[in-house]
């Protein structure tokens, strides 16, 4: 088990009602964290649609996560 401090920003932030938690979870790669947080808060994105940051570095979705790492998801902005 692993804990996982997270961060949410824009849709991700409004649809966990939450700007950051810490969690346990058995996820071995951000993908499979992402997937269940998605489950969780039921996500309107998949994986595929946002990047991710560990410890501050953007990483690749297939990307290994250890006990005690920060992970961002940022989903697609948009603007004008």
């Amino acid at each position: 088990m692993k804990n996982i401090k997270l961060l949410y920003f824009a849709k991700l932030q409004e649809e966990s009602g939450r700007d950051s938690e810490v969690v346990i979870t058995e996820a071995e790669t951000a993908a499979s964290l992402f997937d269940e947080l998605s489950l969780r808060y039921s996500f309107s994105l998949d994986s595929a649609q946002a990047q991710v940051a560990i410890n501050e570095e953007f990483a690749t979705m297939n990307s290994v996560i250890r006990d005690g790492d920060q992970v961002v998801f940022v989903p697609p902005v948009a603007g004008g």
